[in-house]
C-alpha cells in the first residue's frame, strides 16, 4: 500500500470517515477497529476460484513444499503461508477450510486456485470455475483442532489484582469464558474481531463471576482494569475449532 493510493482504498472500503485527516494521530484502539472492520468487509466479497491438479502434482510450491492435489490446500497471491481460509461456494453454500501453501493464481480476474481435492468438496469437477467468499481463520498454529490443548492464561490485571484463571491467549468459539479475581475489577470494553467496540463498564466483586462467550472467530481485545483506574489490554484469539482433514 502506497500513501498515494490510501484515499482510493478508503473510498472502496469506508473504514473511516472520508474527511478524516490521514496525517493525524491514530490511536491503537482506532487502528484495531479499522483493521477488523476491513477484514469484515473483505469476507463479503465474492471471488473467482478455480483449481489445479494433475499438471502440477508433485511439483514444488512457492513455499518449498511438494504440491499434492489430494491434500486440502490452495494458492493465493498475498495470504501468508499456512493461513487457513474458509472458502464458501456462493451457489450451493458448501464450504471447505484450506491451508495456503502456494502463490497464485496467475490468471487475470481469478483470486484463488484450490487443490483438486479442495475444489471437489464444494463443486463438481466439470464446473472448473466457481464464485466464492473467503474468511481468514488465522494461522494453522493458532487455529487448533477440537482436541483440548494446554491454555496459557493472562492473570495479572495489576500488581495486587489477579484473576484466579484469567483470559487465555487462545480460545474456542462459543465456549464460556469465566473471570473471577481476588479483588474487584472492571471490564471497561471488549473490541470484537469485526470492529465492534462493546463498552460494558462492568464492576465485578471477588465473589462474583464475569462470563463471556465469543460468537465469531478472530482476535478479541479485553480492556480490564481495577477500581483505581489502572487499565490493561488482554488479547484472545478465538478459532472455530476446524482443521482440514
Amino acid at each position: 500500500m502506497q500513501p498515494e493510493t490510501l484515499a482510493s482504498m478508503i473510498s472502496d472500503y469506508p473504514i473511516i470517515e472520508m474527511n478524516r485527516d490521514l496525517n493525524g494521530r491514530v490511536f491503537k484502539e482506532d487502528l484495531l477497529t479499522m483493521i477488523n472492520t476491513l477484514d469484515g468487509m473483505l469476507t463479503k466479497e465474492v471471488h473467482e476460484v478455480s483449481f489445479y491438479g494433475e499438471d502440477f502434482h508433485g511439483r514444488g510450491t512457492a513455499f518449498g513444499e511438494t504440491f499434492d492435489m489430494n491434500e486440502i490446500t490452495a494458492a493465493h497471491r498475498s495470504f501468508p503461508q499456512d493461513t487457513l481460509v474458509k472458502v464458501t461456494n456462493v451457489e450451493n453454500g458448501k464450504s471447505v477450510v484450506v491451508r495456503i501453501n502456494d502463490r497464485g493464481p496467475y490468471v487475470d480476474g481469478r483470486d484463488m486456485d484450490l487443490s483438486k481435492a479442495s475444489f471437489l468438496k464444494i463443486a463438481p469437477h466439470g464446473q472448473g470455475v466457481l464464485q466464492a467468499t473467503f474468511e481468514r481463520l488465522g494461522n494453522v498454529e493458532m487455529v487448533s483442532s477440537c482436541e483440548q490443548k494446554q491454555r496459557i492464561y493472562q492473570q495479572r490485571i495489576t500488581k495486587d489484582v489477579r484473576f484466579y484463571r484469567g483470559v487465555p491467549h487462545s480460545f474456542t468459539i462459543s465456549d464460556p469464558l469465566v473471570l473471577q479475581s481476588n479483588k474487584p475489577f472492571v471490564v471497561q470494553s471488549i473490541l470484537y474481531p469485526d470492529g465492534q467496540n462493546l463498552r460494558t463498564q462492568n464492576f465485578v466483586n471477588p465473589k462474583e463471576k464475569y462470563q463471556f462467550s465469543p460468537d465469531i472467530v478472530g482476535r478479541y481485545s479485553f480492556f480490564i482494569g481495577d477500581t483505581l483506574g489502572h487499565l490493561r489490554e488482554m488479547r484472545m484469539d478465538v478459532s472455530s475449532c476446524v482443521l482440514p482433514i
